[in-house]
């Protein structure tokens, strides 16, 4: 292992040297192995994991490239990381969500178009209809990332995605008294979206800020059922 992350390391320090620039072609294996000192196994390994983490791309038949590198594509592959947090750190995740979510809809509130606005509508009607935690989720999900996506910074809207994945949310309204949970998130989503449709943004940041804060006291107060001894004791 420590010879992959010494592989991967020093292809990391080419592309930030901009001797690999994105987009570029690697050389061929044999070539950059002996570049840089390494076995072709161990080159190997490094360019799968770089792959994984799409610092680079593999084209099939054509080599191995370098990718665009745009922060929200590299973000991506933070997503298992949010899939599989549990206790204090999906709750940490929380945090800094609460932290970034409700200044992006408050930037909305004055972007938001009047068809933006109407989708936003439709999405609260298909998710008070919905019949399943999944439904639910897809809808929540759609509806704050529309709202953050009228700010214009893919990052932003990638980093929240990152911070709550479709699989972390559901399995926290399963982790509440799911039916009462669900009915004050859809009050707090009308009330967003009364303030938006206000273009009101400090009433944005007001509404999505004790949005994300429930989510995160209905997380807390999940880990302190599960175990109320070390909650005592903390």
């Amino acid at each position: 292992m420590a010879l992959t992350d010494e592989a991967m390391d020093k292809i990391k320090a080419m592309i930030v040297a901009g001797e690999l620039a994105p987009g570029s072609r690697l050389p061929k294996e044999e070539i950059l192995a002996a570049q840089l000192g390494l076995s072709r196994s161990s080159l190997r390994e490094a360019v799968r994991a770089l792959t994984a983490m799409r610092i680079l791309v593999t084209r099939q038949g054509d080599g191995t490239y370098v990718s665009s590198l745009e922060p929200h594509l590299l973000l991506e592959s933070l997503s298992f990381a949010s899939d599989v947090s549990q206790g204090q750190t999906a709750l940490q995740l929380l945090q800094v969500r609460r932290l970034l979510e409700p200044q992006a809809t408050g930037a909305a509130a004055a972007l938001l178009t009047a068809e933006d606005l109407d989708e936003l509508g439709v999405i609260l009607e298909r998710s008070r209809a919905a019949a399943t935690v999944e439904e639910f989720v897809g809808h929540d999900i759609a509806f704050h990332l529309r709202i953050v996506q009228a700010v214009g910074n893919p990052v932003l809207s990638m980093l929240l995605r990152v911070l709550s994945t479709r699989t972390q949310r559901a399995r926290i309204v399963r982790g509440t008294r799911t039916e009462r949970a669900v009915e004050h998130a859809h009050r707090e989503h009308e009330e967003i979206l009364r303030a938006l449709r206000a273009h009101d943004a400090a009433l944005a940041v007001s509404a999505a800020t004790v949005h994300v804060a429930a989510v995160e006291q209905w997380m807390a107060n999940g880990l302190v059922e599960e175990d109320p001894l070390g909650a005592a004791e903390g």
